[in-house]
């Protein structure tokens, strides 16, 4: 086996400390037979590295997992697989590139390897779906702590995503498992999605009423919607507050100025008339 960047032991040396049997990994690779140079695999062509539980893997996958767990997360390695460690004596029907007997290189990246679920490695559905009765109910009573355990670090490391999953599968179990909803609904509240979290919080304080932790979530809940609406009201309030109200309207003064034009044209009149009874009466006399 040849590495770059790193200096790796044979193939068959055994396992190291960076990586521990029934541990999940993830890899990319490139496959191609070393007598043909066909390539027949590639994971990053894909865009999706091959996730390996060693101690499980397939049995065409023998050698690349030995390879595998010689080496560090980010090393990079040339693994040359026997055909024994490989597609064997009939070869491969998925890829027609691999023909019988066929020795298989590996161009190899360790891309790491997640602690958090090589402990539940192991109980796997494949596992599972072979228990039933009181079997299955011990396998789940050491199963679902691993879960709820995991989504508490997963909470901790901000991978939120990641923790609802966890607390999902233990859900499909035992749908009121209390500490699978609180930490359900934490990690959904530090999503930002609070109605689900507000569901699962509320469900969990159905079964565990005098919980302190799960009321206090209620309660934060409560007032980040109460700040929300606050904040909301004042960025609206000037689009939908109240309509202006409209200034009274000033009496106009062209009644006053008809009225005093009347006036004046009658004392004009009267006063006329007076001159003109005064000349005639003059004349009288």
């Amino acid at each position: 086996m040849q590495s770059n960047n790193h200096t790796t032991s044979s193939l068959f040396n055994g396992f190291i400390d960076a990586v521990h049997c029934l541990a999940w990994i993830p890899v990319h690779y490139k496959a191609w037979t070393e007598s043909t140079q066909h390539k027949f695999d590639d994971t990053r062509q894909e865009q999706r590295p091959l996730e390996m539980v060693l101690g499980k893997e397939k049995k065409q996958m023998t050698g690349l997992a030995i390879g595998v767990s010689n080496m560090k997360a980010g090393e990079r390695a040339l693994l040359h697989v026997g055909w024994e460690l490989g597609y064997g004596e009939e070869g491969s029907f998925s890829f027609p590139n691999v023909p019988p007997k066929a020795d298989v290189v590996y161009e190899v990246e360790l891309i790491g390897f997640d602690e958090t679920k090589e402990a539940i490695a192991y109980l796997g559905d494949d596992f599972m779906f072979q228990l039933f009765g009181k079997f299955r109910d011990m396998a789940l009573a050491v199963k679902n702590p691993c879960h709820l355990n995991t989504a508490a670090c997963l909470i901790k490391l901000m991978r939120y995503d990641e923790a609802i999953a966890q607390c999902s599968m233990v859900l499909a179990e035992d749908e009121n498992n209390v500490k699978a909803l609180y930490r359900r609904g934490k990690a959904k509240a530090e999503l930002g999605q609070t109605d689900a979290a507000r569901e699962d919080f509320q469900k969990a304080r159905k079964y565990a009423p005098e919980d302190k932790a799960i009321a206090k979530e209620l309660r934060q809940l409560a007032e980040q919607d109460k700040a929300l609406y606050k904040k909301q009201k004042e960025i609206y309030k000037g689009i939908f507050g109240p309509p202006p109200t409209p200034k009274p309207k000033e009496p106009s003064s062209l009644p006053i100025r008809f009225w005093q034009w009347l006036i004046f044209i009658w004392h004009s009149f009267m006063a006329l008339i007076l001159q003109l009874f005064r000349r005639e009466r003059l004349k009288t006399n």
